[in-house]
């Protein structure tokens, strides 16, 4: 077992690993940016060490910043959280070569699933079931106006190296496609350098499903289940939930069973996400996450296991703790994501917290980095918090989800938290009957002129 990892993260993201090291007897490293020495992932850490400026590419996302920090500190491993190095197969190759150990797959693994189209074709050939969409990237409009008219409209234009809701538009009809084509290539072109872009028929009313995956590096995985992220806004989650209300056992069986079947033919190792559209009880493959969830708390809660734990053990070379007999789904998870954001647009919100208080009691987690008088920086993702409850079953989760979030003090900054107030007024989200338009539809209706 290692004895001292660094964690190449900020925020609630860089607790969570530090408080599954400490429980395990290792010593954690945290690095900041100047902007974050006071931070509460600073705090909390054994050793800390500064990399750089506030700008994000100067800190942590400087490879040479956080492998001199390796060095100076004798960690033997890398935690990479989500976001900002966890997905780049360079880092982790660079990380390898240098005789430390990166906690996640393999580069080769995150180069693959990295590329969407690249993803795609591997998937199929694991068996995954896929959208209907071109084989490849789509050079030319001409090209895409054949392969649309093929498909069927609507259709929508995604960049093959895209996330994050970015370089991804929907055509209707044939007269929505050339702006589509030309905006999604745009979009991509200056979002990740890189204008190739595919097309795929676009699903109507799908749910957004994702499994839960896990792996040994050696042929042996398992599935943990799925998550229902349907509840999105501009392509970023917003509310999720475990297990997913529309979702039947023997489906739920089927297509975890085939998740964990692809990851362990390709000998994948560490936590991974297979992400799905589901529309009338078919399962369509949309993108694999190689990396930790954001809201991976609800697995976690409805199977009681420590996800992070499980990652260092695994990148330590030892077997996992528990077989899929093992994972016996108990009650009904829900996370909300607090963002420092003002309504009704959305805009960022950074400030100083005047007043914190976190919910608590039976069935209920909240995974931040806020304290009072902690300034929110400018410079990073506005997540702020994540509260998560667990219940016997859905009703009851939804009913801890609203005594919770009325205990919750976050003053001082505006915060999305009179969202999931006004959305537990919903039938529908009482019902779990909403599909990934939804929420837009939702926003639309009810805080234009908020």
């Amino acid at each position: 077992m290692f004895n001292k990892i660094l964690i190449a993260n900020r925020g609630e993201i860089a607790l969570r690993v530090i408080r599954a090291a400490r429980e395990m007897g290792i010593a954690s490293v945290a690095v900041h940016s100047t902007a974050d020495s006071d931070a509460m992932h600073v705090r909390m850490a054994d050793e800390s060490v500064c990399i750089g400026p506030p700008s994000g590419t100067e800190s942590y996302l400087s490879i040479p910043a956080i492998m001199a920090a390796c060095e100076v500190t004798g960690a033997e491993a890398i935690h990479p959280g989500y976001g900002f190095l966890s997905e780049n197969a360079q880092f982790v190759q660079i990380v390898q070569d240098h005789g430390l150990t990166f906690i996640g797959p393999t580069a080769e693994h995150i180069r693959i699933m990295g590329d969407k189209i690249t993803a795609k074709d591997t998937m199929k050939e694991l068996g995954v079931p896929c959208v209907p969409g071109s084989d490849g990237g789509v050079p030319t409009l001409d090209e895409a106006r054949s392969l649309a008219a093929d498909m069927g409209y609507p259709v929508i234009v995604k960049a093959t190296a895209g996330g994050g809701g970015r370089g991804m538009k929907v055509a209707q009809s044939a007269a929505d496609l050339d702006m589509a084509f030309q905006t999604a290539r745009s979009e991509a072109k200056a979002a990740f350098g890189n204008d190739e872009v595919y097309i795929e028929k676009y699903l109507t009313t799908p749910r957004h499903i994702e499994i839960q995956v896990f792996g040994d590096g050696k042929g042996r995985a398992v599935h943990l289940g799925e998550r229902d992220c349907s509840l999105q806004r501009r392509h970023q989650k917003v509310f999720e939930e475990a297990p997913g209300p529309s979702i039947s056992t023997d489906d739920r069986a089927r297509i975890g069973q085939i998740c964990a079947d692809a990851v362990a033919r390709i000998n994948y190792a560490g936590a991974g996400t297979i992400e799905f559209l589901y529309e009338k009880g078919e399962f369509y493959f949309i993108e694999m996450n190689t990396r930790l969830q954001v809201e991976h708390p609800v697995t976690e809660g409805i199977f009681g296991v420590d996800l992070v734990r499980e990652q260092i053990r695994v990148a330590a070379g030892l077997p996992m703790s528990f077989s899929q007999d093992d994972l016996q789904i108990n009650g009904h998870a829900i996370e909300v994501r607090i963002n420092a954001e003002r309504l009704p647009n959305f805009s960022p919100c950074p400030g100083k917290i005047s007043a914190y208080h976190a919910p608590g009691g039976l069935g209920v987690r909240m995974d931040s980095a806020l304290y009072d008088g902690y300034s929110i920086p400018p410079y990073y993702d506005s997540l702020i918090a994540k509260l998560i409850v667990h219940g016997r079953d859905r009703t009851e989760a939804l009913a801890r989800l609203n005594r919770a979030l009325g205990e919750l003090i976050v003053d001082g900054i505006d915060t999305t938290v009179p969202l999931f107030h006004a959305l537990l007024e919903e039938v529908d989200i009482h019902k779990g009957d909403y599909n990934i338009h939804w929420l837009e539809r939702w926003l639309e209706t009810n805080m234009a002129d908020a």
